[in-house]
């Protein structure tokens, strides 16, 4: 089994959570997707946040 760092599982963990969300998202009414670059203070770096507005 491959080593995992704590990044590398927070990503595993929010594409599988994803994968699970986003289908029944999509079937929905149309809604806007706002894409949001934040600070992330852990790793120094941005992260983008996707949320779905109707």
């Amino acid at each position: 089994m491959p080593e995992l760092t704590r990044r590398g599982f927070l990503a595993a963990l929010s594409a599988a959570g994803a994968a699970r969300a986003l289908p029944p998202a999509l079937a929905r009414l149309p809604a806007r997707r706002i894409l949001t670059l934040v600070r992330d203070k852990a790793t120094g770096g941005l992260r983008a946040v996707d949320r779905l507005v109707p």
